[in-house]
């Protein structure tokens, strides 16, 4: 099976090609990092691709002598978080919304329809699409975005199966930059067997680690009032 991965030089990506490869898939590892994607194309089943997600032409000419692909998972994504909301800071939510949504429909545009029939798409979101989160503004505007996207192309998709994947808190180079506590936090490489079973399964939606987001699941039926006055404590 051919699969692609975007977002595969670091963290989840990289776990996910590096799994599906050691499975006897033939990965295709997109990224931005050169040296990486070389690393990573010492594995017999790994080929580097590479291009900026953002840039469609960029995304089509990398990808243009692969005429189909079983399997695409759309992994690529950034976070930055909003210090003041109350001087809102635009050019970080474009960043933001750019790298975490508009990518995906731009890599949607030039890959989709290389998905064989019966094949396989897999967008990565997150578990802060539960709950309105301190700081998360735009982090977490995209990744609802992102999980909307989804939903709608596992409705009009009658030949492809879609996959969502809702993470918790996972640890990688980008979540180390954090400032709080990341509660049940699971490795990049825990976090890839947790996507590749369900992929494997073709469900329509992995979430992970269970106990952390059936906890958020249960919270996002509280009424909004009360929620938001627990969230503002949690900003404190």
């Amino acid at each position: 099976m051919i699969t692609l991965i975007t977002g595969a030089t670091s963290g989840i990506g990289e776990q996910l090609a590096r799994k599906y490869a050691n499975l006897g898939d033939t990965v295709i590892a997109c990224g931005r990092n050169t040296q990486k994607l070389m690393q990573l194309a010492k594995h017999d089943n790994i080929e580097a691709c590479e291009f900026d997600a953002t840039d469609l032409q960029a995304i089509k000419s990398a990808t243009i002598a692969y005429p189909h692909f079983d399997r695409v998972i759309l992994n690529a994504g950034n976070c930055e978080y909003v210090d003041d909301a109350r001087n809102f800071d635009s050019s970080l939510f474009t960043r933001v919304v750019t790298t975490n949504l508009l990518s995906m429909g731009y890599c949607l545009d030039a890959l989709l329809p290389k998905i064989k029939s019966g094949g396989q798409l897999v967008l990565v979101s997150s578990s802060v699409t539960y709950l309105p989160l301190p700081r998360s503004e735009a982090y977490g505007a995209s990744k609802a975005g992102v999980s909307y996207l989804a939903k709608s192309l596992a409705v009009d998709l009658n030949d492809v199966d879609v996959t969502l994947v809702h993470p918790g808190f996972v640890k990688t180079p980008l979540t180390d930059k954090n400032d709080f506590p990341m509660p049940m936090a699971v490795s990049a490489q825990k976090a890839a067997e947790y996507i590749v079973s369900g992929v494997n399964k073709r469900r329509k939606e992995v979430h992970f680690p269970y106990r952390f987001t059936l906890i958020l699941k249960c919270l996002r039926i509280l009424p909004l009032p009360l929620w938001l006055k627990l969230a503002k404590g949690l900003s404190r």
